[in-house]
């Protein structure tokens, strides 16, 4: 809305412009949630044994996300209007990214207990590839060379930090002449306290997830495109629909056994139940948040927030920095830019239809065309 001296006048709460605010929620959302999962996953006194079930983590996820948006919903929308919304004709669609987004989460378990929270954070980045693709496959969107460019750096990068620990530095060495029984003992030594760690488990796991994402938001795009139900009520159907496998197959089917006889919050503690909270507000706080802050702010909020990430696991989990590492990080951070970076389109291009987006995720290319469209959970994701 312009001001009578023509001005663009900025949304502000608090008086400190939205666009600020929203900066601070994305980066402390991508940053915190990850590293308290992968706390909530690995710390000491719980083994494989004795820590919570992922499923049940999962399930109580959706019930606080289904209850909030619900609340929320029935107030902006009213009791009477939000019923028929919610249950409407095309409500059975959300069905398939719900399920798509349950697995998400689940798997994002797995990978924060076999990954850190800083590689966990550089590898997740790999859903930009996914959605392109996805994009590219199922809406027919052409890229440009630019972004093409841009995946293939991402995917280099994401291999580097994948690499064992500061392999590049052995091989360096090794070709300076470098003693064999040396440089095994300095690889060892970069990895401690991660016996328990299973990375390719934990990179599987991430790849997969990051599949679903890209999938299921282009999917979200190309079904429901130009729907007028707003961001709640879409997210209530996401939510619902999100409690049958949530329960039927995570709880009963899986961990049906174990629940029964340990409990369904066994293992559960104050910062089990932090992450869980954070992944249910957390998401709906990025989302309002996300329709103020452009494509910049988003990059520098992933940018500090795995910057943040990694210096949480220097200081909480011993990671050791490595080389190849560092490169793969900043190969990436400069990936994500590129691929990002505004497109030059002709004046007379169609605008896309506004639609809301879930809270799960969203596609990367369609938040670029349009940034109303809304924010992804990240996150885990």
């Amino acid at each position: 809305m312009a001001t009578p001296n023509g001005t663009q006048d900025v949304p502000k709460l608090f008086g400190l412009p939205l666009k600020y605010i929203s900066l601070v929620t994305l980066t402390f959302q991508n940053s915190a949630l990850i590293v308290i999962m992968h706390y909530s996953r690995t710390m000491p006194g719980y083994d494989s044994e004795h820590r919570y079930l992922p499923s049940t983590a999962v399930l109580l996820n959706e019930i606080i996300k289904l209850a909030v948006c619900a609340v929320v919903a029935g107030y902006t929308r009213g009791l009477k209007n939000c019923f028929p919304e919610v249950f409407s004709n095309d409500c059975w669609k959300l069905a398939i990214p719900a399920c798509l987004y349950t697995v998400q989460n689940s798997l994002q378990y797995v990978a924060v207990s076999n990954l850190d929270a800083a590689t966990f954070q550089v590898t997740y980045q790999l859903k930009i590839i996914t959605t392109a693709i996805f994009s590219v496959t199922m809406l027919h969107r052409s890229l440009t060379s630019i972004k093409w460019m841009s995946l293939v750096m991402l995917t280099v990068g994401i291999a580097l930090v994948q690499l064992p620990n500061d392999i590049l530095s052995y091989v360096v060495s090794s070709l300076n002449g470098a003693e064999e029984e040396e440089q095994e003992q300095r690889v060892k030594d970069t990895v401690p306290g991660e016996a328990d760690m299973n990375r390719t488990l934990g990179f599987i796991a991430v790849t997969i997830s990051c599949v679903l994402s890209g999938l299921a938001g282009v999917y979200f795009e190309k079904v429901l495109k130009g729907s007028n139900a707003s961001l709640w009520i879409r997210n209530v159907q996401l939510s619902f629909f999100s409690l049958f496998p949530a329960f039927f197959v995570g709880v009963l089917w899986k961990d049906g056994a174990q629940i029964s006889q340990q409990g369904f919050f066994f293992g559960y503690n104050s910062v089990v139940w932090t992450a869980i909270f954070f992944q249910a507000l957390g998401g709906i706080v990025v989302a309002l948040c996300v329709n103020f802050a452009d494509n910049i702010a988003k990059n520098f909020a992933t940018s500090i927030s795995i910057l943040l990430s990694f210096i949480a696991s220097v200081y909480f989990f011993d990671f050791v920095v490595t080389v190849n590492f560092i490169l793969g990080a900043l190969i990436v951070l400069s990936a994500t830019f590129l691929y990002s970076k505004p497109e030059r389109r002709p004046v007379s291009a169609t605008k896309d239809e506004f639609r809301p987006a879930p809270l799960q995720s969203i596609s990367e290319d369609s938040q670029q065309r349009n940034p109303r469209l809304g924010a992804a959970n990240e996150k885990l994701s």
